[in-house]
Order: structure tokens, then C-alpha cells, then sequence
């Protein structure tokens, strides 16, 4: 598989999902504390106002989709002022068919179906860092059907239900995250991935991640002069193509270092390095901690 934004998902590893319907009447505000953790939500009926922290407020309507990979602070509430009720998005969740804010009869101004998730991946701070920090999805049909599946699916106990929930989350993101790529992405992978000239470097590095890459190498794929292929990496990427390389190589190498019948010295070949003497000064540069350690104290905490 050398589709990088299939691999960065692989390697997140969405798992545990928790959804809920929330509506919405009258006069209300919502405040939610920094959560950290990813979250989504589609818009089934109505209309509300959405503020997250360092993004512009939003209109979302019927059929909107928003997905916050690291979900920062945000409002959420009608058209008429409000005080928001502030919420601590990590209090343990209250089971109830439908949470409402506002005037509790009659029918809502709004209704959404929300929900969060999380990366089990340790590496996920630097994965998700490749990705953007709102989507904002309108007329998304098809999103707005898998979030109702991952609705029904986190209301019944059915035999099988987590490995569905699994592979929900990881279509839903694949489909919420490729909307976003091009021009319009901010830098990151899918801006990368938007040109058509940067993905065929960006592809080739996640196909041969132990190739001994160089600049004038990538440039020659793009089709580009070595300046002007590093430069346009750079505003797109947000990092230079080395940076970009490295960090790859080492969220690969944390991979295959959390499991335990992969060995140091395979890990250093299959991610690039000539010995594991030299992999492993690399490694510890980078994680802080040499590959041998990190190794012992990612099993553990497994096996705990």
C-alpha cells in the first residue's frame, strides 16, 4: 500500500467510538473545554452556529459534516444570544437516547448526530499534525450515511459491533479528509497530496521509505528543478521534503518497534538506515528515547 493518506490512517488506528443525537431549541450556547481526542458530527435536520478555537464561527445545515481531528475548544449554539453552559468534554458521557440544549419541549431548531473516537496510535500527535484541524464538509451525503451506521452501530450490542465501528471510522475519515485535499487544504498532507506533481514524490517516498532519498531524487520524480521542488513542498507540506521523510520513517519505525518479532536491526534496514548503530542515533534524536527502550516500554504497556 503506497497511498500515503491510507497509511497515516492504518497507523492511527481509529478504534472505540462513542455517538450520541443532540438537538437544540430556542435561546442556547454550548461551551466545550479542549478535548484533544478526535470528533465528528453531521447535521440531520435544522440549523445551528459553530465557533471552534482559532477558526472563523460556521453556519452548518441539514447534511453538513464536520470532523475535528484533535478537537480544540469550541461553541456551538443557536441565533439568538446565549450564555454557553460549559461542558468538560472528558466527564463520563450520560446514556440517554438524545441530549438537548435549550427549551426542552417541542420540536429542536437543530438535531445532530455527534460522536468521538480515539487514535490508539502513541505516534498519533505527529500523524495527526499532517492533517487539518477543521473539516467542514456541506451536501456530504455520503458521510452523513456512514455517521447514522456508526450511530446504530454504538447504540446495539450486536455481535461483531467493533470491528464495524473500526472500519466506519477509518472509511468516514478516508472520505472526510480526501474532501479536503488541493488548494483549499491548509499545509499539510492533503495539500501535498492536491498537487499533482508533489503526490508522485510524496507516493514514492511512502512506497520506498528505506530508498536513500535525496532532494535532486524526489525533484527528478516531481518532474521539478531541485529549488523549485523544495520550495513548493515546503509552503505545501509545511515542513522540507527531508523533514517530511524523516518523520515518516520514524512513525514507521515505532510501528514495527511495538512489535515483538521485529528486531532493531530489521527495523533499521526497512526504514533506511544502514546499520542499527546508525538508526538508533537517529532514533533516539528524534524520540528521545533509543529504539531498545522505547521498544520494552511500548509492550508493556500493552501487556498491562
Amino acid at each position: 500500500m503506497d497511498d500515503p493518506l491510507s497509511q497515516v490512517i492504518a497507523l492511527l488506528r481509529p478504534r472505540t467510538v462513542f455517538s450520541k443525537v443532540i438537538s437544540g431549541a430556542g435561546r442556547w450556547a454550548v461551551r466545550y473545554a479542549d478535548f484533544g481526542q478526535p470528533s465528528f458530527c453531521t447535521v440531520l435536520n435544522g440549523s445551528c452556529r459553530l465557533a471552534v478555537d482559532g477558526h472563523e464561527t460556521i453556519t452548518l445545515e441539514a447534511g453538513d459534516f464536520v470532523l475535528l481531528p484533535k478537537t480544540p475548544g469550541f461553541t456551538m449554539s443557536g441565533f439568538e444570544p446565549a450564555t454557553p453552559v460549559r461542558i468538560d468534554p472528558n466527564a463520563a458521557a450520560v446514556a440517554t437516547d438524545e441530549l438537548r440544549h435549550g427549551t426542552p419541549e417541542g420540536d429542536p431548531d437543530v438535531r445532530l448526530l455527534g460522536g468521538y473516537f480515539v487514535f490508539e496510535s502513541p505516534d498519533a500527535g505527529l500523524l495527526v499534525s499532517l492533517l487539518p484541524a477543521l473539516v467542514h464538509v456541506r451536501g456530504a451525503q455520503r458521510l452523513s450515511t456512514m455517521v447514522r451506521f456508526v450511530g446504530e452501530e454504538t447504540r446495539e450490542q450486536r455481535p461483531g459491533r467493533d470491528l464495524i465501528l473500526s472500519r466506519l471510522v477509518d472509511v468516514m475519515l478516508v472520505e472526510a479528509l480526501r474532501s479536503m485535499q488541493g488548494e483549499a487544504a491548509p499545509p499539510g498532507l492533503l495539500h501535498g497530496l492536491g498537487d499533482a506533481r508533489l503526490a508522485v514524490a510524496m507516493r514514492s517516498m511512502h512506497a520506498e521509505p528505506a530508498r536513500p532519498w535525496t532532494v535532486e531524487e524526489l525533484a527528478k520524480a516531481a518532474a521539478m528543478s531541485r529549488s523549485a521542488f523544495f520550495d513548493r513542498f515546503t509552503r505545501a507540506v509545511g515542513v522540507a521534503p527531508m523533514e517530511y521523510l524523516l518523520a515518516w520513517r520514524m512513525a514507521l519505525a515505532k510501528d514495527l518497534l511495538r512489535r515483538e518479532d521485529v528486531g532493531i536491526a530489521e527495523v533499521a534496514e526497512r526504514v533506511g538506515y544502514g546499520s542499527a548503530s546508525t538508526f538508533s542515533t537517529a532514533f533516539s534524536r528524534h524520540v528521545g528515547l533509543p529504539p531498545g527502550q522505547y521498544a520494552r516500554e511500548q509492550r508493556a504497556a500493552v501487556a498491562a
